[in-house]
């Protein structure tokens, strides 16, 4: 089919067949269609949309592009994790080797932070020696061994997904739900997983602000998977301020090791359990969600996930002297408390600008291609509804460039806003949405 029929088909509005979708896939992967060509059919989707036949059918043909990652071979059921991103959002650190003590194989490729959401990538690399870039053969004998493994995208998986976010970023078509879900799904559906679980972030950190735009997407998520004989449920949770009491790359691996210690912030754990415990169901290792949750509960509290944790990375090439010792990560040279300016309680903590905190310590990029400082980042000492004094510290940022920290304070400092009454209570899980239906948990538009 002609690239300009398919163009024009969309631009007036029209569904496309599944042959013109995989044409323009096929094209964009071997070259054959320029890029001003997917770039105005891009446009063209981001106008008009596309409905979930159309979508599951790009997300079937991006995850076709490349090489599919095949562990047939690894007994059990294989349940993967994605995260649309957020501030603090270090679960699947955690996820991975909680859920691997609990008898489930959890394959997973992560990305690296943009903007003012942190990456996975850049977390784990903040552990001395630790490989993020593993060949397919390394990533499922580690799997094999360990039950989990972390790992950098490959330049063979979903490679029509590599053109297409790339041309999305400069053609301002990153905000399509269908093009977002079919980027997301693609990937899981090359990972080799054999169900799914999604964190769908909602709220100032996220990139879906609207908990409207952040339920569709959900939706379409699970559709998309299902449809693909994928088993797939995704979470709608709160991101108005960060998760846990963390920001950063080092100082995020020090609280994942609390939390497997038992010790880590309470928003974060029960968030990590509920999360791990719909995994562990996926899985087969349990039928009722209070075995489920007793079991994971029980992986924490015997040592199992660290030690699974310490297993990991150890493989990976890592230094796991780390998960006894998380003095052993690098460490920024200067503090900095960011402190109330009255008396009160802490109203809100606005989770975008503590992101942009964050990179403007040096521990995130503006731009792909820019470096990260590992050991920069932010420790959060109150968190909203807490009571604090003025004087007291609500914000400690770690930092290493002073040129980098007057703008750093001028954001954290806007971040914060304290009032006369603590704010009402509002549940960090606001939705489940799942093959057989959805549940929600507050009121959503």
């Amino acid at each position: 089919m002609r690239a300009v029929d398919i163009i024009r088909a969309k631009r007036d509005g029209e569904a496309l067949s599944r042959e013109a979708i995989e044409s323009f896939v096929c094209g964009v992967t071997d070259g054959s269609w320029d890029d001003y060509q997917a770039s105005a059919l891009l446009m063209a989707i981001v106008l008009k949309g596309m409905n979930a036949v159309e979508t599951g059918w790009l997300t079937e043909a991006m995850a076709r592009s490349g090489e599919r990652v095949n562990l047939d071979h690894i007994s059990g059921i294989k349940v993967g994790k994605h995260s649309t991103g957020g501030v603090g959002d270090k679960v699947s650190i955690v996820l991975a080797p909680l859920a691997a003590a609990c008898g489930i194989v959890v394959p997973k490729m992560s990305g690296r932070g943009l903007g003012h959401t942190g990456g996975t990538l850049d977390k784990l690399e903040s552990i001395p020696g630790f490989r993020v870039a593993l060949s397919l053969q390394e990533f499922t004998s580690i799997l094999e061994e360990v039950g989990c493994c972390l790992i950098s995208q490959t330049d063979n998986i979903t490679p029509a997904d590599k053109k297409l976010y790339a041309l999305r970023d400069v053609t301002a078509t990153i905000e399509s739900l269908p093009l977002i879900a079919a980027s997301v799904m693609s990937k899981k559906l090359a990972e080799g997983s054999t169900a799914l679980v999604l964190d769908v972030k909602c709220g100032r950190g996220a990139f879906m602000q609207r908990p409207a735009d952040a339920r569709s997407l959900a939706r379409a998520m699970v559709t998309i998977g299902t449809a693909a004989g994928l088993r797939t449920e995704a979470f709608i949770t709160r991101m108005d301020a960060p998760l846990g009491r963390a920001v950063g790359n080092s100082v995020e691996i020090a609280e994942c090791i609390q939390v497997l210690s038992g010790t880590g912030p309470s928003d974060l754990t029960d968030l990590i359990v509920k999360l791990a415990s719909r995994m562990v169901l996926l899985g087969g290792k349990a039928t009722a969600d209070a075995d489920a949750e007793a079991m994971v509960r029980q992986a924490i509290t015997s040592g199992a996930a660290r030690d699974r944790l310490r297993h990991m990375i150890r493989c990976q090439g890592g230094d796991a002297t780390v998960v006894d010792d998380p003095g052993t990560l690098p460490r920024a040279g200067h503090t900095h408390h960011v402190t109330a300016a009255k008396s009160g309680y802490l109203q809100s903590l606005d989770a975008l600008l503590v992101g942009r905190t964050a990179v403007a310590l040096g521990a995130g990029r503006d731009k792909k291609g820019d470096s990260v400082d590992l050991s920069a980042g932010i420790l959060v000492h109150k968190k909203p509804g807490d009571a604090v004094s003025a004087g007291e510290p609500i914000l400690e940022l770690h930092y290493n460039d002073e040129g980098r920290l007057g703008a750093a304070v001028q954001l954290a400092t806007q971040a914060a806003v304290i009032g006369d009454k603590a704010p009402a209570d509002t549940p960090l899980i606001m939705g489940w949405v799942h093959d057989r239906g959805e549940q929600m948990f507050v009121a959503l538009p």
